[in-house]
């Protein structure tokens, strides 16, 4: 069982937000005063807008336009700063920090206000922060030791029982966007945490689809599709005592893979020591089997669905999926995907689960 340190150091960079150093046993943080002249964080930064032909809210945060875009690696915001004078990170070296986002796309508070036109408008009240998963530049998820990716599974589940106890999050989403092809902006291996004031469309969709399926036959829709999955076996990638990973029969992305604990759970936060020192390992597994589809490594996306006790039918689940349908061609999502949400599979996913089942 792999030793950590569960409650971070906590500093503040010079316009006011929070950062958090997590580190690995025998390692002591030692972040420095940020002397970057920062203006104040403005709480209005975002709006949220609502759809009313879809019901869905949208969120508006114009200041991301002024975000940071592919700075050379000695202006990189992500890595240590020892000076305080330019990095967001400001310590000499870190195992894996966390700092609320400087361009965020959630951040305010406040309720819902009409707009005087027929419309309904609100402050884009939540959360956004950055996760660091290695103070190495050029380095990535899968090149982390077993104990280091462990490191970063913590700070996950700490920053998701944090941020659930704020009032007004309905819903924590960890994720990583990989690779320039998905839109990266900083190569630094690093990652996002959302605090949500809403529960996001998919969820919701999910949380439908699990309660008509408990109506309809008794049961969890999450469990029920995990164990058909391992009955039929053929789309399955890897499994272990306590998680299984496997492509979905229905996948909608040309690499797609979903990692599910054995047990039911809602999230990170109810998953015990042995069961996430698993989880760390086995998400590494599949990651390095990623990076061995072809020459380049992977662009990926990687999703963790997570629940509270207040969606019962939840099931702490991640996806992972790549927009790389072969070694030089990607997948886009045109007409029918991003205006219809009518996804077309160029792959079948037996083939991507049987691919994936001989990287090890």
């Amino acid at each position: 069982m792999f030793e950590i340190v569960t409650a971070p150091t906590r500093a503040q960079l010079a316009d006011g937000r929070d950062v958090l150093f997590f580190a690995l046993p025998g390692h002591l943080p030692a972040p420095v005063p940020d002397r970057r002249p920062l203006p104040p964080q403005d709480p209005h930064q975002s709006e949220l807008r609502f759809d009313r032909s879809t019901g869905q809210w949208v969120i508006i945060a114009a200041l991301r336009q002024d975000r940071t875009y592919k700075p050379p690696p000695d202006q990189c915001p992500l890595c240590p700063g020892p000076t305080g004078l330019i990095s967001e990170v400001p310590a000499p070296d870190y195992d894996v920090v966390v700092f609320e986002n400087r361009f965020p796309s959630l951040a305010g508070a406040g309720g819902l206000r009409p707009t005087g036109d027929g419309f309904l408008a609100a402050p884009g009240h939540g959360r956004c922060e950055v996760i660091c998963f290695s103070s190495n530049h050029t380095g990535s998820f899968a090149d982390l030791p077993a104990p280091h990716a462990r490191l970063v599974v913590e700070a996950w589940r700490h920053r998701t029982a944090e941020l659930l106890s704020q009032p007004g999050i309905e819903q924590v989403f960890c994720f990583e966007n990989r690779g320039e092809e998905i839109g990266v902006t900083l190569t630094h291996p690093h990652g996002q945490i959302y605090g949500y004031p809403y529960l996001t469309p998919r969820t919701a969709v999910m949380l439908h689809q699990a309660g008509e399926h408990r109506i309809n036959h008794g049961s969890n829709l999450f469990d029920d599709l995990l164990a058909r999955e391992v009955a039929d076996g053929n789309r399955v990638v890897t499994r272990t005592d306590l998680f299984t990973a496997f492509v979905p029969f229905a996948a909608r992305w040309p690499v797609e893979v979903h990692i599910y604990p054995n047990r039911f759970v809602h999230n990170l936060i109810d998953l015990d020591a042995t069961e996430l020192d698993e989880f760390a390992q086995l998400y590494l597994d599949v990651l390095r089997r990623f990076d061995r589809m072809y020459s380049r490594p992977l662009p990926y996306i990687s999703a963790l669905h997570q629940y509270t006790d207040a969606q019962p039918e939840g099931y702490l689940h991640v996806e992972l999926m790549s927009i790389r349908r072969s070694a030089t061609a990607l997948k886009y999502l045109a007409a029918s995907e991003s205006a219809m949400d009518a996804f077309i599979s160029d792959v079948t996913p037996e083939s991507v689960a049987k691919r994936l089942r001989e990287l090890q």
